[in-house]
């Protein structure tokens, strides 16, 4: 390894430090043209670093060291500011609120006249709140843990900041046990979503249980990777599109005792012995953010109909994968929820938390490019602030964050196909 590369590695590390460290003093003004120019340089460096990290077979244990450390720079950086005022983390603190209260939180809505005394001054500004909670109850159950041990978003920003320090661990010890260099652990840490969003998003703690899965599934432990799933799917529902990827590598047993611990976190939520699912209904209907392919067959069918759409796509993504590439690759477990995810009504920038720590291969060059291309999407926050109401996503957007991965993807087969042809021409 020549120290040219290792010193250009440095480099690109330390500017996207720079713009990202920068970037989080900024945070109360997301999507500000200030904001979106550093957080653009973010996305960029780090595309170039992800061609240096895919170009190379290795890099010396320091390279990884100081890139992990400048990971946790950046994090922290983002952990210590100050939450938006209506930002999700807000629900969580009265998630686990509520149910350390004695109620349910999928019945209690935050606006109603009878709940303002349950109200501190970290959630009196939560968002959506004429609607109950629509986290399931592995989500319920870590929003009530941690506001146990502190009640705050700082507490829950901590907790999340901890589930990401644990995913970097799993994801060493993946790569050690794969025999894979490790400084691909730098694709999941250097992601600028993973930075701005990560400390802040429950999906991080569905991704931390995911990714426990996916490697207890890797060394055959079939009821630990039935169950951690089972948890994953309890944090937030994406995850049940990968049922087909875990045919034959469980079994029926270890099924059948996931889904008993899935039903055991949903006793303590239980109305009269119906499984509450508070405002998930209504966030189907309704809610629309950054979801072209939906928006363009919502003109033929219905909300409901298109959502079951999106989770069969990312169904049969599943099935195509684990019939046409038998042999197990973790990679596989990222493109059926990106699949799903393209279909969906919504897609904020950390739903995509739940596809980084399988992002360690050039076979998913193009979900990394997605993670990148759905930057332009933060101008809304900055439009919002404006026009003091929360409203539809610019058209300029998507055509931005989708067009280019269009042609990023056009780019891709016809290398793929010139190399093919290449192969066979000295071939013969």
């Amino acid at each position: 390894m020549s120290l040219a590369r290792e010193r250009r590695l440095y480099v690109l590390g330390a500017t996207l430090c720079v713009a990202l460290t920068t970037c989080s003093r900024n945070f109360s003004e997301r999507g500000s043209p200030y904001f979106m120019a550093l957080l653009t340089v973010a996305g960029i460096v780090y595309l170039l670093a992800i061609r240096e990290l895919f170009a190379n077979a290795s890099y010396h244990r320091r390279v990884v060291i100081v890139g992990l450390l400048v990971a946790a720079a950046c994090q922290i950086a983002f952990l210590i500011q100050p939450a938006g005022a209506d930002d999700d983390i807000h629900r969580y603190v009265w998630d686990g609120r509520l149910q350390r209260l004695g109620y349910n939180p999928y019945f209690v809505i935050p606006s109603d006249p009878n709940a303002q005394g349950l109200h501190t001054g970290e959630t009196r500004t939560l968002n959506n709140p004429d609607l109950p909670s629509l986290y399931p109850p592995g989500a319920q159950l870590f929003f009530r843990a941690v506001t146990a041990i502190h009640e705050s978003t700082f507490a829950l920003k901590v907790a999340f900041f901890l589930s990401n320090v644990v995913i970097v661990l799993v994801l060493l010890d993946l790569l050690r046990y794969r025999r894979q260099p490790a400084h691909l652990i730098l694709v999941y840490a250097w992601n600028p979503l993973l930075a701005v969003e990560g400390s802040s998003h429950i999906d991080i703690v569905g991704a931390l249980l995911l990714l426990l899965s996916v490697a207890a599934l890797l060394r055959r432990w079939r009821a630990t990777a039935a169950v951690t799933l089972g948890l994953a799917v309890a944090v937030k529902f994406l995850p049940l599109v990968l049922l087909p990827l875990y045919w034959k590598r469980i079994r029926i047993r270890d099924a059948i005792v996931a889904a008993v611990v899935v039903g055991i976190l949903y006793v303590p939520f239980l109305n009269h012995g119906r499984i509450p699912f508070g405002s998930l209904g209504h966030y189907l209907k309704s809610f629309r953010f950054n979801g072209p392919m939906f928006a363009i067959l919502h003109q033929v069918a219905s909300a409901s109909l298109l959502a079951w759409l999106a989770v069969l796509v990312g169904l049969a993504t599943a099935v195509w994968l684990r019939r046409s590439v038998p042999e197990f690759a973790t990679d596989q477990f990222a493109w059926p929820m990106a699949a799903s995810l393209l279909f969906a009504p919504v897609v904020f920038p950390w739903y995509l938390l739940w596809l980084l720590p399988f992002l360690a291969s050039p076979s998913t060059l193009l979900i990394i490019l997605w993670t990148v291309s759905i930057i332009p999407v933060y101008v809304m926050w900055h439009l919002r602030e404006i026009e003091g109401s929360w409203g539809a996503l610019p058209n300029w957007v998507m055509v931005v964050e989708y067009g280019f991965l269009v042609m990023a993807a056009v780019t891709i087969a016809l290398r793929r196909n010139t190399g093919s042809a290449v192969r066979l021409d000295k071939a013969k």
